[in-house]
């Protein structure tokens, strides 16, 4: 086969996709220009230009002949794997083979979007992809570096949006503000209500967060997520402070042209969770102390010594180190946002998101260590105070089009959110179609969340059927899955009917055994594991089995 011709020079200012649609389309152009004109330049362009042909994913009706496969979009198969099938593929596709394969959106992408992003330049950041963690960011550098395409050398590259030293909305030709609020310029939303949802005794405790969008113009169908921009701890933020004898107010420079107080860019700007390979060489060479320094290079050489550590772990490390706050910045990478399945529907709160959201912390080190947005919506936002939103779009993750279809939604511990929004939304358009919930938790009496509003659903016929599985109730722990087994005859029927499946929660482990007791229910009553990976593959396609697990 011969080389495709190129026809966009390199220099031209389009991503690699763009380049090899336009030059099919033009050499297509002049393969019929030739037919008709056996005397025309074969190299010469058309007079409209390339201007005018249309870009892919620009509304053009023009489709692919061979849709392309990405066989090691699974996240079931081992990173490893993931990169063998990928062996050979434009460095994009190796970029996609190294993501967690969840098309969570927690990145702000898909997989394959962000792989794009990163390859051509327009994303630098690599340790967005969340679900993946530290194994992807470091094949993503190694993959980029293998292929002479240098990332960011700052890790806290970008603006702070939202922040006080953010431009804030974009402005338009004329000097007036657009309300066109997304990640890079969230809209700073008024907290309405946040409130426990655990009774007294439970070890956990979820907080129901109400948010007013009034003014915004923002808009979210039920399966989308809200994206929340989080602030630091200041108990933190103090100790890093002190540890390092540094002025709150001494002014640096957070991101390219941006100049905040120390403590604003550790609160607001910083992640202060992650060890950087840059932070970890500065305090290294700034060590006085040689003990210190020789743990810090058995550090570099083997960095699964500090895991769970933080960055106040490594300086408390190395308390010879000295180093300013603009060092320290400098070296830090970017705080990332958080993505929370929103609980509610616009036409139950038409001015309103609503969130459910655990609280997470943990001992570790003798210290307590907290998760940054959980905390901050559980323990530091107070009514009429802001928090700087956007919505993130889902991916089919929504209720039936066909409003008398079933729907069987799995949903333990917080994995009820969307599926309280789906039932709110179920109401308002009066749809007909049989709802079927599993929840499970810890114990019925502390952490039945939602129910309340789940009984009312039930006695009002909205919620058709409700399976519960309390794990810390009975000596023999019971979940979801073992729920759905004691229910697989009449779960088969639903499937029969129709009926689409949707599961909400943990990706490692719940959503893992939930799909194995779907493919055992199948396989028993269809005759074995085949037919049963086939019925589902099918459900898959038909946008029937849909997953929104992190």
């Amino acid at each position: 086969m011969t080389a495709p011709v190129s026809i966009i020079p390199e220099t031209a200012p389009f991503n690699e996709e763009q380049r090899e649609w336009l030059n099919g389309f033009l050499a297509g152009w002049l393969g019929m220009q030739a037919a008709s004109a056996p005397g025309s330049a074969a190299g010469s362009l058309p007079e409209t230009g390339a201007e005018n042909a249309s870009a892919p994913n620009s509304g053009s009706d023009r489709q692919q002949e061979t849709e392309e496969d990405f066989p090691w979009h699974d996240g079931s198969i081992p990173l490893e794997e993931r990169l063998t099938l990928a062996a050979g593929k434009p460095l994009k596709r190796q970029l996609m083979a190294a993501m967690a394969q969840l098309d969570c959106g927690a990145c702000g992408y898909v997989c394959q979007t962000y792989a794009e992003a990163l390859a051509n330049g327009e994303e630098t950041c690599l340790k967005l992809c969340s679900p993946g963690g530290k194994e992807t960011a470091k094949k993503l550098k190694e993959l980029l570096s293998d292929a002479g395409t240098a990332p960011a050398s700052n890790p806290t590259s970008g603006v702070v949006p939202g922040s006080a030293s953010d431009s804030g909305s974009p402005q338009t030709a004329s000097g007036s503000k657009k309300e066109e609020w997304s990640r890079r310029n969230p809209f700073p939303a008024r907290i309405l209500t946040v409130r426990n949802l655990n009774g007294s005794g439970s070890s956990k405790q979820t907080s129901h967060v109400e948010i007013d969008l009034t003014g915004s113009g923002l808009s979210y169908d039920v399966g989308d997520s809200l994206g929340v921009w989080p602030t630091n701890c200041q108990e933190l933020v103090d100790s890093l402070l002190k540890v390092l004898h540094l002025d709150e107010h001494e002014p640096v420079e957070a991101s390219a042209g941006q100049s905040l107080s120390t403590r604003q860019a550790l609160t607001e700007h910083c992640c202060l969770t992650e060890i950087t390979e840059e932070l970890l060489e500065l305090v290294k060479n700034r060590c006085s102390n040689t003990e210190e320094r020789d743990l810090l290079e058995r550090l570099q050489k083997d960095d699964s010594l500090m895991n769970g550590w933080d960055v106040l772990d490594l300086l408390e490390q190395a308390s010879s180190a000295q180093i300013s706050a603009a060092e320290l910045v400098s070296t830090l990478s970017s705080l990332q946002p958080r993505l929370y399945s929103i609980s509610s529907s616009m036409k139950a709160v038409p001015h309103q998101v609503h969130l459910t959201v655990g609280r997470v912390a943990w001992t570790f080190r003798n210290r307590i260590r907290k998760g940054v947005a959980s905390t901050m919506f559980a323990d530091r936002l107070r009514t009429g105070e802001t928090v700087r939103v956007f919505v993130q779009k889902s991916h089919g993750f929504t209720v039936p089009q066909d409003f008398q279809a079933g729907m069987i939604m799995i949903g333990p511990g917080t994995g009820i959110a969307p599926f309280r929004a789906f039932l709110q939304e179920r109401l308002a358009t009066q749809a007909s179609g049989p709802n079927w919930l599993f929840f499970g938790d810890q114990k019925s009496a502390t952490d039945f969340l939602y129910q309340e509003e789940l009984q009312e659903y039930l006695s009002g016929g909205n919620l058709s059927r409700l399976d519960t599985a309390f794990s810390r109730d009975s000596e023999e722990k019971i979940y979801v899955q073992h729920r759905m087994h004691q229910a697989a005859d009449e779960l088969f029927r639903w499937l029969q009917n129709g009926a689409h499946v949707y599961v909400c929660g943990d990706a490692r482990r719940m959503a893992v055994d939930v799909d194995r007791a779907l493919h055992a229910i199948l396989a028993e009553r269809l005759g074995g594991e085949e037919p049963a990976t086939a019925w589902l593959e099918k459900m898959k396609k038909e946008k029937r089995y849909c997953r929104d697990v992190y």
